[in-house]
């Protein structure tokens, strides 16, 4: 089902297309200037018609004819000149707004709090911010001051036509006035369709996206021709959009063919009547028929014009749309700055749900004091990542509140506190950069012997030696050329080269095998040391030294303790150890096996059914 079409606010529209064209008024000022000039040099050569034809022609005064050639020659070159000026003061100054407009979108989106990302495809905000922003060059560029400039030396051939015959001028102007009015209708029925045409582009785009970023899911499952349809019923959408756009703008061609053809034939009736009269010469049609041109041009150019500036006042409103979202920085506002931050988390009775009535976690509390290990243990779904993401502040609670050293994390600057986070996520995502690049993404600065010194301590050097370019190498998009596992001891040392004041680790070492996990165990012993750190680990082995376990069981926490203290306890911590520890033992047993899966809770054997969100 096609979604609802939106209203274009036309109001925020113009006052946005207002402000930018007020910033750059100094260049559309000297635009319109020489605009003017251009289109007064222009009015030479149909002057000069009367002038040649009544004149020099129609009295014999020939001794004037190189004084008129040269007048037409000057104002020639002068158009010529005007107009290649023109092009360099607009059109440099659009390319300047796209990129300046370009750029405050991006920061604005990149500042966008989490859960709108969540919610919203990366290629719809590419979109906005690449493709939107194009618009804006048919308001600061040539076409709306060449729409204004002409509407200026139309006002100018007007009177003149007034002066030379004002009864056919009156008729011609009623039927450009009609005409006029007909473009207003036409462009209004345009100007929805353009805003649905980059909404569908966006759609389009954002879905291509995914498929290609997700080739290899893609292939797997041998989905091409399901990706091929999904493509090509997006495309459709925009082909029918297109299509009802170009009836319109062919209506306005028609109509522009019928004006031009209905004036001919006035000007051929009633001047021809005029001059048989003796009321009109041969070169007062022939210089009529040139200012009619004049006058009739601007009204044809709003067909093009027109049509460009309802495309930019649609692409405006998309860019608005997500101008009024707030950024982080934005909710920032009046919040207290961190300094020296301890590490100290404490969760009171927090409740999160990201859809209403359906809490993910139900009344939470535990504390984290400043320099433990927490680890977090349950079963796919219990509440362990949405628990990460609110120490995060990725998500705010609903009720209850997280601490961060006494103080509500809600009420205090998020740049100040997540300079001081380090994570390593289940999802390693690096740049398409060199490995150097993507360690020392938290500080740049960084010089390369302490690049280099936590390669070593997340053992990275010994896959990097195995490369040509060592840490110049490209690790290629999402690190497509790099192993699961050195992508995961890559964002370790990433990790580690951030010096937080806490350390998430969201299954860390989830990519590793065996031998690699224990030669980073020292190295992730060594960081954890004097920070606050929470751990997700499946392989139970790896959070025994945590200084307590939260099991969480359908968003709350069943039991707490030691290592020790749980498996004493006898409870669900042991059921799953024991669990695990049959696996470890089978896969021991059986090498060739895959044992690295968690384990499966009871309840999450029985059947369900298939539900619609599963597809």
């Amino acid at each position: 089902m096609d979604k609802p079409k939106k209203k274009l606010r036309l109001s925020s529209v113009t006052r946005e297309a207002r402000d930018i064209i007020w910033t750059r008024r100094g260049r559309l000022a000297l635009g319109l200037a020489l605009i003017t000039v251009n289109r007064l040099a222009g009015l030479v050569l149909p002057a000069s018609s009367k002038v040649l034809i009544d004149e020099i022609i129609g009295k014999g005064q020939g001794q004037y004819l190189t004084w008129l050639a040269l007048a037409v020659g000057v104002a020639t070159l002068i158009q010529a000149s005007t107009t290649f000026a023109l092009s360099q003061v607009l059109s440099l100054a659009a390319q300047r707004a796209i990129a300046e407009m370009r750029k405050s979108v991006e920061q604005h989106v990149i500042r966008l709090p989490v859960s709108f990302f969540d919610s919203t495809k990366s290629g719809v905000l590419i979109s906005r911010i690449m493709t939107d922003a194009e618009g804006i060059r048919n308001l600061v560029g040539t076409g709306l001051v060449q729409l204004v400039g002409g509407l200026l030396t139309a006002s100018i051939a007007l009177s003149v036509l007034f002066y030379l015959n004002w009864q056919l001028t009156s008729v011609t102007l009623i039927v450009l006035l009609l005409y006029g009015t007909t473009l207003a209708f036409f462009f209004k029925r345009l100007r929805p369709l353009f805003r649905e045409r980059g909404e569908l582009n966006a759609d389009v785009t954002g879905r291509l996206g995914e498929a290609l970023g997700g080739v290899r899911v893609v292939k797997a499952y041998t989905a091409e021709r399901r990706e091929d349809r999904v493509f090509a019923r997006g495309v459709h959408r925009i082909l029918r959009n297109v299509n009802k756009t170009i009836t319109a703008i062919s209506g306005v061609a028609a109509g522009t063919s019928l004006i031009v053809g209905s004036i001919s034939i006035l000007m051929m009736v009633i001047g021809g009547r005029a001059i048989l009269a003796g009321e009109m010469t041969l070169g007062d049609l022939v210089s009529y028929i040139f200012f009619t041109g004049m006058v009739a041009t601007p009204l044809f150019q709003i067909s093009a014009i027109g049509t460009q500036i309802s495309e930019a006042f649609a692409g405006l409103d998309r860019i608005r749309e997500i101008r009024d979202e707030a950024t982080e920085r934005e909710q920032d506002e009046g919040r207290e700055s961190l300094q020296n931050i301890r590490g100290d988390i404490v969760f009171e009775d927090v409740v999160f749900e990201y859809e209403a009535d359906a809490p993910v976690l139900k009344g939470v509390s535990f504390s984290a004091p400043a320099g433990s290990t927490t680890a977090l243990v349950g079963s796919s779904g219990s509440g362990k990542s949405t628990m990460i993401s609110l120490v995060m502040a990725f998500n705010h609670p609903q009720g209850g509140r997280v601490l961060i050293d006494g103080k509500n994390l809600a009420d205090v600057r998020l740049d100040t506190y997540r300079s001081r986070l380090g994570i390593v996520l289940q999802d390693n995502f690096l740049f398409d950069g060199t490995i150097a690049d993507n360690i020392a993404y938290a500080h740049p600065e960084s010089d390369r012997e302490l690049i280099e010194n936590v390669g070593k301590v997340a053992h990275c050097e010994g896959f990097v030696q195995g490369f040509e370019d060592g840490y110049d190498t490209i690790v290629g998009e999402r690190g497509v050329k790099l192993s699961g596992g050195q992508r995961q001891r890559i964002a370790i040392a990433r990790a580690i080269l951030a010096d937080p004041a806490i350390l998430i680790l969201d299954e860390a070492t989830s990519s590793l095998d065996s031998e690699s996990e224990a030669l980073i165990q020292d190295g992730l012993e060594r960081l954890r040391k004097g920070r606050t750190t929470f751990v997700i680990a499946h392989r139970l082995s790896t959070i025994q030294s945590a200084d307590q376990i939260l099991v969480l069981e359908d968003g709350q926490i069943c039991e707490r303790g030691t290592h020790d203290e749980l498996l004493a306890a006898d409870g669900r911590y042991r059921e799953l150890y024991d669990k695990q520890y049959k696996l470890e033992r089978n896969r021991f047993i059986n090498p060739g096996e895959d044992f690295s899966s968690p384990p499966i809770p009871d309840d999450a054997k029985k059947p369900r059914p298939i539900r619609p969100s599963d597809l």
